[in-house]
Parts: C-alpha cells; structure tokens; sequence
C-alpha cells in the first residue's frame, strides 16, 4: 500500500459500526494500520468486528455507546485515549432511518432522528476533537447522504431523515472552518443507495426498486466497502490537502 493510505500508528473511533457500512469502515481502516475503536449500541455486534480484525492481525476494542447521550460519549472517548494514548480519526457513521408517513410523524419520531443523525455527530465530533487538539492533528468524516437537499435527490417518507443529512452537511463545512486552527480535517462522504439493512425498506417494493436502479447510471446498489474506501483516503495523507469537502458516491445518480 503506499504511504500516502498507510494508517499505521492512528487511532480511529468508528459509530455505527457492528453491521453494514460501520463495521466496512472499521475494517478497512484497521487493514490500512489503524487502531479502532468499534463503537455501537449493540454491544455483541461490535465484539464481533473486533474478532475479526484481530484474526486479521489488527487491534481493535468493543465499546457500546449511544451516541445521543453525553456521558456515553464522553465514555467512549476517554476509553479510547486509555487504551490506545491518543485519537486521530473519527468517523461518525451512527444513524437511523425509520420510514414514516410525515403527516403521521410524531415529534418524538423527529426527535430521536435529530438526537442520533445530528445531535450524535456534534457530541462525537467536540469530544474528538478536543483530545485531537492536544496532538494538533486529527480527521473528523462525517457519513451523509446524497438526499441531504438542493441535490434533486429525496426519498418518500424520511423527512426527518433528510433533514439531519442536510445538517451534516452544514456542519461538515462549518466544522472544517472551526477546526483548521488545530490542524483538525473534517470531510464528508455522501453515499446513495448502497446494500446494507438500512435499504431493506426498499427492497420490499420490487417495482420501485426496479425503478430506482434504472435512474442510476451503473445499474445497481453501491456496497459497503466502496464507501469504506473514500473513508480510508479521507483519513489518509493522500487527502491531506481536503477540508469541508462532501463526497458523493452514488453510482452517478447525482449526475444523470
């Protein structure tokens, strides 16, 4: 691998990252040299994803957070920084997607999207990134979405949804301004359709997927493993010179 994606010596924290895209992030940074950090609320997932790295020869700790809450974070963190010194990368990929009719969501509905997809990323992020302070170093990346608004992108029932991405992407820009002081990056990736339990919704609706796939230029779903690989470079020295930037990978939807 060359050494502008060579992760080795970091330390990363991964939310979200007992299944789908999360646990892809986690083990693609741990192949890359990363220490990881598998942060999730479901607390045997993540024991898992670290098996799996160690039996790759990488070095990984389980710790169950939920993401929305203030004491667990600030848990996790400083767990982090016990076990492995220091942190240099955050990825923030927890969220949620619960379909909902908007004219039947309740505010408790769009409370806990906003806590978990929106909430959770400045928690995590202000945590982070004063430890990353200390060392002024650091990579903050953000998982969005393509349906954040003013892309023409949107999908039927996930106003709250589409809200909190729109969100990360303002606070992805913002972030990246107030953090440049301290050497600290902040990126976005902003993934489309990609096959993890999140889309399973979809796929329950065979015509509609048909005709979502016929709008998308390549013809199918991403997988986990290429949004995980932008996460890579975005933590890399190879994307050393990016700050406030969001990436769209969504098979070229946005463009047709």
């Amino acid at each position: 691998m060359s050494k502008l994606f060579d992760l080795e010596g970091k330390v990363a924290i991964v939310t979200g990252a007992a299944r789908g895209m999360g646990r892809t992030h986690a083990l693609l940074l741990s192949e890359a040299g990363a220490k990881v950090t598998v942060s999730d609320i479901l607390f045997d997932e993540c024991q898992k994803v670290v098996q799996e790295i160690q039996e790759k020869g990488g070095e990984a700790i389980a710790i169950k957070c939920d993401i929305s809450d203030k004491e667990d974070v600030d848990k996790m963190i400083s767990e982090t920084v016990d076990k492995f010194n220091k942190i240099d990368i955050l990825v923030n990929n927890a969220g949620i997607a619960d379909f909902k009719d908007f004219m039947e969501m309740t505010e408790e509905d769009w409370d806990r999207t906003m806590d978990i997809n929106l909430k959770g990323y400045f928690l995590c992020s202000q945590a982070a990134a004063k430890e990353m302070a200390k060392n002024k170093s650091g990579n903050i990346i953000n998982i969005g979405s393509i349906a954040m608004g003013q892309t023409g992108i949107s999908f039927p029932n996930l106003v709250h949804y589409v809200s909190s991405k729109g969100g990360v992407a303002g606070m992805t820009e913002a972030l990246a301004m107030d953090l440049a002081r301290y050497n600290i990056r902040v990126n976005g990736v902003a993934p489309g359709v990609i096959e993890t339990p999140m889309v399973d919704p979809m796929k329950q609706d065979s015509s509609a997927l048909e005709g979502l796939l016929a709008r998308l230029p390549m013809k199918r779903m991403g997988n986990p493993e290429e949004i995980s690989s932008v996460v890579v470079f975005l933590a890399s020295e190879a994307s050393s010179y990016m700050t406030g930037a969001m990436i769209n990978v969504d098979g070229g939807w946005l463009a047709s």
